[in-house]
C-alpha cells in the first residue's frame, strides 16, 4: 500500500460542562483554543480546537462537551491515554503546577527512556506529559498561562487498548507505521520519522472490560494525510483491503475519512489544509463561534442553544 501518514492530526474526546473543560486546557494546560465551532453532526454542541498558535496538525485535541453528559468507562476498543510533548527537565514543574490546580498525578516514570506524568482531567480523560529526551522542536503556544520553557508542544501521542494485538499492529503497518519497540505488554508503532507526535502505543490488556465512549473518553484519532488527492488514493486502497471507510467528509478545515481498526478504536485520516485560518485572522482564532455554510442559515437558533463561555483574553493576543 502507498500509504504512509506522517504522524498525528489530532484527538478528538467526550467532555463534561463546556466552560470547565476551557478553563481547564486554556488555563492549566495553556493551549490555544484555535476554533469555536459545533459538531456538524450535532449543532446544539460545541466541537472546541485546542492547539498551539496557528492550530497546527499534529497539536490539536478536540471536544464535543455535553454539560450532563454522562461518564463514560476507559477499556479496550478505545484510545486510553492521550500524551502530550513537554521540554525534557519539565516534568516536575508541570508535577507541581498540577498540584497547585488541585489535579492529582502519578508518580514520574521512566518508558522508553521519556519521562511520564500522568493524571485525568476534570471530566476523567487520562492525560500525559511526555518529556523526551531529544527534546521537541515544535513551537509553543506562549500565552502567560504556562512559561514558554515548560510549555505543551503538541500531541506526544496515543495509547490504543486492545484485548488482541495482531490484527491493530496489521492496521497500523497498512497506514505506514512502523514497529519500534516492545515493553512488556506495550506496543510502540511510529510513523515517518517517529518522535514527538508520530507515536502509538498499543497496550494489549485481554482481561479489561469493553471500554464506553461517553465524559471523560476518547472519540477517535485523527492520523495526518498532506492533501486530498492523497485521501483520496489512501481510501480506495482501504476499501480495496475490505475496511469499511466512510465517504470524504467536509470538516471545514479539513477533510475527514473515518473507520475502526480492528480492536475497535475509531480512527480518522484527516487532511493538513486548509487549516483554520480560513475564516478568522490568525490573532483571532477560537474568539466567535464559527459555522460551516450549511449551518449559518440556522446561526440565530444555535447560538441561542450553546451556553456562553469566557475566554482568557489571552486567548486572542490583540486583545491583551
Amino acid at each position: 500500500m502507498s500509504i504512509k501518514t506522517n504522524g498525528l492530526h489530532h484527538v478528538t474526546a467526550i467532555g463534561g460542562d463546556p466552560q470547565r473543560n476551557a478553563d481547564f486546557y486554556l488555563r492549566t494546560l495553556g493551549l490555544r483554543l484555535v476554533k469555536t465551532t459545533v459538531n456538524f453532526d450535532d449543532p446544539g454542541t460545541y466541537h472546541l480546537y485546542y492547539g498551539d498558535q496557528s492550530g497546527k496538525p499534529g497539536s490539536l485535541m478536540t471536544f464535543f462537551p455535553w454539560k450532563d453528559a454522562p461518564s463514560g468507562r476507559r477499556g479496550n476498543g478505545q484510545a486510553t491515554t492521550t500524551a502530550f510533548s513537554v521540554p525534557a527537565n519539565s516534568i516536575g514543574w508541570w508535577k507541581d503546577h498540577l498540584a497547585q490546580a488541585g489535579i492529582t498525578t502519578g508518580r514520574i516514570a521512566n518508558r522508553e527512556g521519556e519521562d511520564v506524568l500522568t493524571f485525568d482531567d476534570p471530566d476523567g480523560l487520562q492525560l500525559a506529559l511526555v518529556a523526551h529526551p531529544q527534546g521537541d522542536p515544535r513551537d509553543p503556544w506562549d500565552n502567560g498561562h504556562v512559561p514558554a520553557e515548560h510549555a505543551i508542544r503538541g500531541l506526544h501521542s496515543v495509547t490504543l487498548s486492545v484485548a488482541e494485538e495482531d490484527a491493530t499492529a496489521e492496521m497500523f503497518r497498512e497506514l505506514g507505521l512502523s514497529f519500534t519497540s516492545q515493553d512488556s505488554n506495550r506496543l510502540r508503532f511510529s510513523a515517518g520519522e517517529g518522535g514527538p507526535g508520530a507515536m502509538v502505543d498499543v497496550l494489549v490488556t485481554p482481561d479489561a472490560p469493553r471500554g464506553l465512549v461517553a465524559a471523560g473518553t476518547v472519540h477517535h484519532v485523527a492520523w495526518r494525510a498532506p492533501d486530498e488527492p492523497t485521501q483520496a488514493t489512501w481510501r480506495d486502497e482501504l476499501v480495496d483491503r475490505g475496511v469499511n471507510v466512510t465517504s470524504i467528509l467536509d470538516r471545514q478545515y479539513f477533510r475527514s475519512i473515518y473507520f475502526r481498526e480492528p480492536g475497535g478504536t475509531l480512527l480518522e485520516v484527516a487532511t493538513d489544509q486548509p487549516g483554520f485560518a480560513i475564516d478568522e485572522p490568525l490573532l483571532e482564532l477560537g474568539r466567535a463561534l464559527k459555522l460551516p455554510p450549511w449551518l449559518e442559515p440556522n446561526r440565530e437558533q444555535i447560538a441561542n442553544t450553546l451556553p456562553k463561555l469566557d475566554l482568557p483574553s489571552e486567548n486572542n493576543p490583540e486583545l491583551v
